[in-house]
């Protein structure tokens, strides 16, 4: 049994990974900016007990930040699954640039993954081996950048790559993974009805390479099939 903490997890991929790791038997703490409303997530946490804990979180809250390392307490923090994202403005036009949403934007994309990390290092460090797993997204991939636009989105996940290849580096001697994930084009509401994939298959196919990473996975930026996405 694994211990894991999962940010943004009221809907699509986070709600998913709380129902499959559960299903696993892991111990869970399960993050929601509102946990009152997501119906589903409120469900699991009745159905399994003290194996799920649900709680408020905002990672660009300090407090909440702080009350969630104090909530899993001494426990070792086996895996942290970074999930909680936001898309930012649409549409994002060159020629009208909206600097408050895209500083929000890096806030909750960039920066408060940071942030839970030096938060809840303490627990890492207890794990044996202990991995972090940072949910970016293919556009943040300067290489695979064909189409342009998309701004704020894009310049937000590609600078969160940055921020976990150093994770990676600087974690790398405390036996720290940090995997960089892409979960495909899914069907949420933020990748929309006509994506390519459901919740279920991305969140199958992540763990999947969450459970046969290696240490040369270390820093990686792994696409959904497992292969290597260009930075």
């Amino acid at each position: 049994m694994k211990t894991v903490v999962i940010t943004g997890c009221s809907r699509g991929i986070g709600l998913e990974f709380v129902r499959q790791l559960v299903a696993r038997g892991d111990r869970i703490f399960a993050g929601a900016r509102h946990p009152e409303g997501s119906p589903e997530l409120m469900e699991l946490a009745q159905a399994h007990g003290d194996q799920l804990t649900v709680l408020p979180l905002d990672v660009t809250s300090p407090a909440h930040r702080v009350n969630l390392a104090a909530t899993i307490g001494d426990r070792a923090l086996d895996l942290l699954i970074s999930n909680a994202g936001v898309y930012g403005p649409v549409p994002d036009r060159l020629g009208d640039t909206d600097e408050k949403a895209w500083l929000e934007t890096f806030r909750v994309n960039t920066i408060a993954p940071r942030q839970v990390v030096e938060t809840l290092l303490p627990q890492l460090r207890m794990a044996r081996q202990p991995c972090i797993a940072l949910l970016s997204s293919k556009m943040g991939s300067i290489g695979d950048n064909g189409s342009g636009g998309v701004y704020i989105y894009r310049s937000s996940k590609a600078a969160l790559n940055a921020v976990g290849v150093s994770l990676a580096r600087d974690l790398d001697s405390e036996g720290i993974r940090t995997l960089i994930l892409h979960p495909g084009w899914v069907r949420t509401e933020m990748g929309g009805p006509n994506a390519e994939i459901t919740v279920t298959e991305s969140v199958t196919a992540m763990l999947r390479t969450l459970d046969n990473a290696s240490p040369a996975d270390n820093g990686r930026f792994i696409d959904v099939d497992g292969s290597t996405i260009p930075w």
